[in-house]
């Protein structure tokens, strides 16, 4: 790869730009992983490993683009990839459970591994991930840059991503393949023994780390067959621009249903707020640290809708078209505290949206090595709104195994109480970190 592409940013702008704040108490984690396997165990090179050739030591590429600008193409495929994604999911879901999912988290995992494929499983994937017309050098400088975007866009808020990519000591792995990831994915490479007891303990201790120990585990255990782990973890930390104040929070109902309500505590805001409402819905903006580079929106569908109803509605095109309509308002605002896990495998889900040979034996990941195929792909997450800020972790992990713009107008009240869809977007960028079906906030 031309590391002079990306040599030449200066390391002291970029710290002054991305100031980490550390004192904070409040984070948003998310972590991706990648694991594969052989196809078929006599596939596997026991003499000398491509790995151990591509200096494998556990550093990050220190390659940077000499100007740092968003490839809106590559946002935009990312954000229609998220929502055909949540689509899927919410079809599978009983309407009364909770979703949450990072989709930034679930891409660029994906998006390493598709730098692996090839031929019809190439074409499979870019459907999916919905990157037709978007050549691998385009992809992969546009995550280079994004990941400098992305990064603590504000003093007070810490965001932060890191990949990495765990091989079995035994694998033949091409050496083209690792080091995309290590100069575009700045990602961390690492051989390990799969046959050690204590590996899955070494891949998840760089999880927890790197998610400040809001998920401890990835890896629960390692198949025979297995030969890599391809890991992305994002990591959020920041307050409310406006903190809610603590002694307004009151408890009050919560409808999940038209028929079951609960005592939920409500916390409650007045301000100006960036806010759209329509006929179907209300939506506000909470922005965290100064600039508000980064916020959560929250979309409450009016009592004569439903969460179900929204959903069918929520695409990349309507999604661009209300980011459009958010103007300036006085108002106020009650938001459930809410917390809520997740976990699903996405196999059905990716398979539905185009990329099922990647799951069989037909699958072409020859840029990577030979024969290998994804088994599963599992996300999890976590999430918990307070009044001081959010606090939320996902991880992702996938499997390879062997095969064989405003008026004067009269302040809003907005009250979130009954089922509410939610995201988290990065503002500069357009990039949705994360974005969940809130059903019971209890």
């Amino acid at each position: 790869m031309n590391r002079q592409k990306f040599s030449g940013v200066k390391r002291s702008f970029l710290q002054r730009r991305y100031a980490v704040s550390l004192g904070r108490r409040y984070v948003l984690a998310a972590a991706s992983v990648v694991l594969f396997g052989v196809l078929g165990c006599s596939q596997v090179n026991d003499n000398t490993s491509a790995l151990a050739q591509s200096e494998l030591s556990p550093t990050a590429s220190s390659v940077q683009k000499k100007t740092v600008i968003p490839d809106t193409k590559v946002i935009s495929a990312n954000n229609k990839f998220g929502f055909k994604l949540f689509q899927e999911i919410s079809k599978q879901e009983d309407n009364t459970k909770n979703i949450f999912v990072s989709p930034t988290s679930i891409a660029i995992a994906l998006s390493m591994t598709y730098n692996g494929a090839s031929g019809s499983t190439q074409q499979a994937m870019a459907k999916t991930l919905e990157l037709q017309g978007i050549n691998l050098p385009e992809l992969n400088s546009a995550y280079a840059s994004l990941h400098q975007l992305l990064k603590n866009p504000d003093q007070n808020v810490q965001l932060q991503i890191a990949n990495s990519l765990w091989a079995n000591q035994n694998a033949s792995l091409r050496p083209e393949f690792i080091q995309k990831a290590k100069d575009f994915y700045q990602a961390q490479v690492t051989s390990l023994n799969f046959q050690d007891a204590a590996t899955p303990k070494t891949i998840n201790k760089w999880v927890k780390d790197n998610t400040k120990g809001k998920i401890d585990s990835i890896v629960d255990k390692i198949e025979p067959n297995q030969v890599l782990f391809l890991v992305n973890a994002i990591y959020f930390k920041g307050q409310w621009s406006e903190k809610f104040d603590v002694s307004q929070t009151k408890s009050q109902p919560f409808y999940i249903s038209s028929t079951q309500q609960k005592q939920h505590p409500m916390m409650s805001q007045k301000g100006e707020y960036k806010y759209y409402e329509n006929e179907q819905f209300q939506a506000v903006s909470l922005p965290y640290g100064q600039d508000g580079k980064v916020s959560l929106y929250v979309f409450l569908p009016k009592s004569n809708s439903n969460l179900k109803a929204f959903s069918q509605n929520l695409n990349a095109e309507n999604w661009d078209k209300w980011m459009s309509q958010f103007r300036q308002r006085e108002g106020s605002i009650k938001l459930p505290k809410f917390q809520t896990d997740y976990d699903i495998t996405l196999n059905d889900a990716l398979k539905a949206l185009g990329m099922g040979e990647a799951f069989t034996e037909k699958a072409n990941f020859s840029g990577m090595g030979q024969n290998l195929a994804i088994s599963q792909v599992r996300h999890k997450t976590f999430v918990e709104v307070n009044e001081e800020g959010t606090e939320a972790s996902a991880a992702t992990s996938v499997g390879i195994v062997a095969t064989s713009i405003r008026q004067p107008e009269t302040p809003f009240n907005m009250v979130v109480d009954r089922p509410f869809f939610t995201a988290i977007r990065d503002n500069q960028t357009g990039s949705i970190l994360f974005m969940g079906a809130i059903a019971d906030p209890t």
